[in-house]
Formats: structure tokens, sequence, C-alpha cells
């Protein structure tokens, strides 16, 4: 060997070379390994490795749990600040919560306690629901829920007769803190509550009254022909009839047609207290004529 390579031993040692070469005996074969190269390339699948695994911050909000519902609105999107506008009066520090939804660092002079820090995280998940609202409503947003509908991520109708359809969620009201978001089935035309506890605390606004309505109208081949079957109640077997329930609704009626009909019988039934009270009607009228003559008696002296 030269003398830029150390001696090996036919056993199996191995010796270094020049450039970070190693040189392994295994048996009468000599091989050559970069070690350099291979830790370069570790480094490198490290460094790769670590990027991967730090989502950003819209991905993390989504993939919670109760979350399911939302989709990943492109921060082309939140950056455009046409689309935000009249955001900043609804959501409490809205600069803070926007640097956060785009993982922008905030300033190194601003130190938050755990109190602001809670108030933060919470006006991002606002301020992201109502960016959310009106992103699904857009082209790109109404592809994006539409592959979730197709998923039947947003569940399905828990009515008997509607099979199993997907439905869509849906707001009623644009206005948040009014109302919890619910689920529109296309097919019977109902709401309904998620069957998730989590998906029940979401508010409503985050969606709004129009998405699923402007979804089916975009794709009108989604759209599932309405449900005209109605459950049919039976008593052995036989349909029931629609006065069958008719006797708990006129039970109230023909009590207070009796409390009526007794009332003219006690009045009948007491003659005295009606004599005894017209006496005392025509008293005031007997004094008010002698207190008449008087005056007219007066008038002629």
């Amino acid at each position: 060997m030269s003398s830029a390579r150390q001696g090996t031993s036919a056993g199996g040692t191995s010796g270094t070379m020049n450039g970070g070469m190693v040189a392994v005996a295994r048996g009468n074969q000599v091989e050559a390994v970069d070690l350099v190269s291979d830790s370069e390339s570790e480094d490198s699948e490290d460094v790769s490795g670590s990027d991967q695994e730090e989502p950003t911050w819209i991905s993390w909000f989504c993939s919670l749990r109760g979350n399911e519902f939302f989709c990943e609105v492109d921060e082309d999107y939140i950056e455009d600040d046409f689309n935000l506008s009249g955001l900043s009066s609804q959501v409490p520090y809205y600069d803070y919560a926007l640097d956060m939804i785009l993982d922008n660092e905030p300033p190194h002079d601003v130190m938050l306690t755990d109190q602001q820090q809670e108030l933060l995280e919470s006006a991002a998940e606002m301020l992201y629901g109502l960016i959310h609202a009106r992103y699904i409503v857009t082209a790109r947003g109404l592809a994006a829920m539409l592959e979730k509908f197709k998923n039947c991520d947003f569940g399905r109708c828990p009515r008997v007769l509607c099979e199993g359809q997907p439905c869509l969620p849906v707001g009623t009201s644009d206005v948040p803190g009014q109302s919890t978001v619910k689920i529109f089935c296309p097919k019977c035309e109902d709401i309904f509550y998620p069957r998730s506890e989590y998906q029940c605390s979401i508010d409503g606004a985050y969606y709004g009254t129009t998405f699923p309505h402007l979804l089916l109208m975009t794709y009108p081949m989604y759209r599932p022909p309405k449900s005209v079957e109605t459950y049919v109640p039976r008593v052995f077997g036989f349909k029931l009839h629609p006065t069958a329930y008719g006797n708990r609704e006129q039970a109230p009626a023909r009590s207070s047609q009796r409390r009526i009909a007794a009332a003219p019988e006690n009045q009948n039934q007491n003659p005295g207290n009606s004599a005894q009270q017209q006496p005392q009607q025509q008293q005031p009228q007997q004094r008010s004529g002698t207190a008449a003559a008087g005056n007219e008696e007066e008038d002629s002296l």
C-alpha cells in the first residue's frame, strides 16, 4: 500500500485514507468507504426531516380534534388585505393574530403574559374562522370543501330514511357568537347537530348561511334527489287514523267546556246575591233624586 493508506490486516481491520476515505478489508478484498459524504447525507436528511415535521399554523389548526370541518386556507388569500377588509374591528389583537396564522415571528420587544398568550391564541382562531367563512365561498374554497364532502368528512345525515347521505356544515347566522355550526342534509333539506361534541362548540359564523347551498348550485351533479319518504306509524300493523291522537287533544277542550257550562249554574244557585246587589245600586239613585228636589225648592224660594 502507499504511504497515504495505513496498513490493514487480512482479518477485516480498517485503516484511514486521504480525503476522509476509510479502507475496510473483508477477506481478500479491500473496500473504501467515504465517511464524510455519509455524514453529510445524514445531516441533510435530518435537516429535511425537521422541516417536514414542523407544520404550519394552518395545518396544525386544521388537524386538531374537532376541526375536521375546516379546510386549509391558502396563505396568498390571507396575505391579500382586500380579502380581510372589516375583520380588524371584529377581532382583538388583530395584527398579532394575523402574524400567528402566517407564522410570522413576533417583535422581540413584545413580551406577553400567559393570559395574553391565551387571548392571542383565541383571537387567532376567531380570525381564521372568519377568513375561512369568506374563503369557502370562492372557487378554490368550494373545490377544497367539495373534496371533504366526497370523503364524508362532515358526517352523514342521522335521519334513517336519508340512508347515510353525506352532509355539509352550515351556520344559522353570519354573526359570530350567535349559534354553533350545524350539518345540512341535501336530501331531506334539514339541519342537525354534529355527532361530535367537539364540533358542536364551533361557531356557525365560521361557515355562514350561504356555503352549502352555493356548493350544490356550483356542483349540481352532487345534489341528491329530495327524499319523499316519510315514516308511517303503525299499531299492530295497522296505520293510525289522523284522529288517533285526537282524544288527547280533545280532553283539555272538554274540561274547559264543562267549566264554562258550570259558571251560569252557580249564578242561578245564588239569586239572593243578585237581589241584594240591586237595592244597593238603587240607593245612590234615590239619594241623587232627593238632592235634586231640594235644589228645586231652594230655587223657588
